[in-house]
């Protein structure tokens, strides 16, 4: 029997129609689990109660709290939480993230993700892979 644990995010991101979608569709694509919070309020309660993520995606734009101040609390509840911030150009206001990428690019967002849990992305790769081959024979 098949038996893993899938590497699971925390995507926190301001509500626009589509844009959480997006990231969490392309995070759920590489078939990591995803848990999505709407404001630094709602990610600080979730965090709270769910601190065994495998990593942060945050929108550096949030409306309610600081970029740098959700990231503080974060790493307040678990220090070694990796923490990816999706900024605009130009924008350095999160020095608590251990990551910063420039505007939404999705492979670079899962690239950043596989590297934080290598071990669980290969077990995946191979997963789809005998997935495939059992498809065509």
């Amino acid at each position: 029997m098949f038996s893993m644990i899938r590497p699971c995010f925390l995507v926190i991101d301001r509500e626009f129609p589509g844009s959480i979608s997006t990231r969490k569709l392309v995070i759920e694509t590489a078939k990591f689990n995803v848990l999505t919070a709407y404001s630094g309020k709602e990610a600080i309660e979730v965090f709270a109660r769910f601190p065994a993520v495998s990593g942060v995606v945050l929108d550096g734009g949030l409306d309610d709290i600081t970029c740098d101040e959700v990231a503080r609390k974060l790493k307040a509840i678990q220090p070694k939480i990796p923490i990816i911030v999706i900024v605009a150009p130009g924008f350095t206001g999160c020095p608590e993230s251990d990551y910063q990428l420039e505007s939404f690019d999705p492979a670079k967002l899962l690239e950043i993700l596989r590297g934080l849990k290598p071990e669980a992305a290969a077990e995946i790769e191979k997963r789809n892979e005998e997935l495939s081959r059992e498809k065509l024979s």
